[in-house]
């Protein structure tokens, strides 16, 4: 037996055998039961279980008059809001591909996310339809989307029914202003109050547990993301057992403010919730205020955060006004949870930090703290229907408990390989034991009670407040400033995000003296995601190369910590 089965929850097994249906039916089966319950809650607006599902009919009657069928993927860009989850079921109502995107991307990524999936359709927030549109339109004719589908944020709530209480003044401008539609070139653009009235026989759903879902991207240490091809099935095991594992029912109030596009908050807080049949209460984007109030308000019992979350709303003035007695449920993963942080929540408020590690591939959990026996800054025990072991990298031979090496998984959950990338596929994943093994690219070891720990990374990566950053493709991007020659992405130590981004650059000799750092830092902040943007930017004279001229990022890391 397993060391760790000593530490499992004696309520629960150790497999499980997940439904053979697809994902929408989840949604279906809940609103068969509760429909008149709530399921997501946004800006003081409520919607039933009928009223969701009715509207996921809607908007996927409307993507199929304009031509997604099954296996077609669509592209999802936005920020957590009740759009976001009935588009992503409407998608699946199709039988079509769910493409999630991160809405802090810009126009050059975006690019990737068109062209890479072979995109025609996208469903966006008007806040983002612009950039998305110049992304289509700066591509050839026959790569462009054909329809976006657009969405206001007021198209779901009442700007004028809001109370300080419900919208952060910060917010006002953002959430409440109606943007005008942008142009697609060769293509058309739909509003999302036109689509809701759409209603035509879409057919039976033939979705089958091996068929895709769901196509997130997961980027590397080299080149473009790359798509993680994940099923009905694959999403589906950890949908049910994420529910299971946190004692979730019908009457879980669930916090979502984790990002519905990451893995994550898609499969572990969505779907969990959607197949349990609980209510999703949605922030779209962090606020420790309104999270408090949103808690007190709502009863929040389970809440999946990320451990800066936590830290900043211990941190508010107003905490001794929020109520979060009625919280049963409280853990995430991304970084590690400061051990008095930890001791803080549970001296104060008697709850268990339940720390979890997964990745992209593996529809999150790979690995989680049990609740009643929970270690501080660990990865926690492998997961329902999971195997997972520790090798040496290079060899592959399994290692004794105690020593480092590579975490490599087996299970239901993980993904079956990498969209139109059979070579990073195969160089994924061996075979042992009959089983296939995913390679995590991460380090860790086991202690005696089974429990894993994180050593180090294989993986060129940096962790920003749960923000993974990928130094290759913020090099990629940041290679498109005239005055750039070269650039090396490090990590930096940062008091509140754990690392923070920095670039050491060297400038073309026709542009030193007129580039300023604080120039290459807004420059990078209009053309990539804010979390990859450089913090810091250091100018040096040239970049350390080996022999055969690769930049020797190693030294300049290894420089960079010994100053901290």
């Amino acid at each position: 037996m397993p060391a760790h089965h000593a530490f499992w929850p004696k309520r629960l097994p150790h497999q499980l055998t997940a439904p053979q249906t697809s994902l929408w039916m989840n949604l279906q089966i809940s609103a068969l039961r509760f429909p008149s319950k709530e399921a997501l809650v946004f800006m003081g607006q409520t919607w039933t279980y009928a009223q969701f599902m009715h509207q996921a009919e809607s908007i996927a009657s409307a993507l199929r008059k304009i031509g997604v069928q099954k296996g077609d993927r669509v592209v999802l860009d936005m920020q957590n809001c009740p759009q976001l989850v009935i588009t992503h079921f409407a998608i699946l109502r199709l039988d079509a591909v769910v493409v999630p995107v991160n809405p802090m991307n810009r126009m050059e990524e975006l690019k990737h996310y068109i062209l890479d999936p072979d995109t025609k359709v996208a469903v966006t927030t008007a806040d983002l339809a612009s950039e998305l549109a110049a992304a289509s339109n700066a591509l050839e004719k026959d790569q462009r989307l054909h329809h976006l589908l657009v969405t206001q944020f007021t198209d779901v709530f009442d700007p004028k029914g809001m109370g300080p209480d419900d919208l952060p003044n910060a917010w006002k401008d953002w959430l409440c202003t109606v943007h005008a539609l942008p142009v697609l070139d060769g293509g058309q653009v739909h509003a999302w109050t036109e689509a809701l009235q759409t209603a035509i026989d879409l057919g039976p759903v033939t979705a089958k547990p091996e068929d895709l879902a769901v196509l997130p991207y997961t980027s590397g240490t080299t080149g473009l993301p790359k798509g993680c091809m994940h099923t009905h099935g694959t999403i589906m095991h950890n949908a049910m057992a994420s529910g299971i594992w946190a004692a979730g029912t019908p009457e879980n109030k669930t916090l979502c403010v984790v990002p519905m596009f990451h893995i994550t908050g898609m499969v572990s807080v969505m779907h969990s919730s959607i197949y349990i049949g609980a209510t999703l209460v949605l922030m779209p984007r962090w606020d420790r205020d309104l999270a408090g109030r949103l808690i007190s308000k709502w009863k929040i019992t389970h809440w999946t955060n990320i451990p800066t979350m936590v830290i900043d709303l211990l941190g508010s003035p107003n905490m001794a006004q929020f109520d979060l007695s009625s919280l049963v449920n409280i853990g995430g993963g991304g970084a590690a949870m400061p051990e008095a942080v930890a001791q803080r929540l549970l001296d104060q408020f008697g709850l268990k930090y339940i720390e979890g590690y997964g990745l992209t591939e593996t529809a999150a959990p790979s690995h989680t703290n049990p609740p009643d026996a929970p270690k501080k800054q660990c990865l926690g025990i492998p997961f329902m229907s999971v195997d997972a072991r520790v090798v040496d990298p290079e060899t592959l031979r399994e290692l004794p408990q105690g020593e480092s090496g590579e975490i490599v998984i087996s299970g239901p959950q993980v993904f079956k390989g990498y969209w139109k990338r059979p070579e990073a596929t195969a160089s994924a994943f061996f075979e042992r034991d009959g089983k296939s093994f995913f390679r995590s690219g991460d380090m860790g070891r086991i202690d005696e009670e089974g429990y894993f720990f994180m050593t180090d990374r294989l993986k060129r990566m940096i962790n920003a407040s749960g923000f993974k950053v990928w130094p290759a493709e913020v090099e990629a991007l940041m290679f498109k400033h005239p005055a750039i020659q070269e650039a090396c992405i490090i990590s930096t130590k940062d008091a509140y995000r754990g690392e923070s981004v920095k670039a050491v650059v060297v400038l073309r000799s026709t542009h030193k003296g007129q580039v300023s750092e604080q120039d290459i830092i807004d420059w990078c902040r209009e053309t990539m995601a804010v979390y990859k943007v450089p913090r810091v930017v250091e100018f040096i004279d040239a970049l350390p190369k080996s022999g055969s001229g690769k930049v020797m990022w190693r030294a300049l890391q290894e420089a960079e910590m010994a100053k901290a």
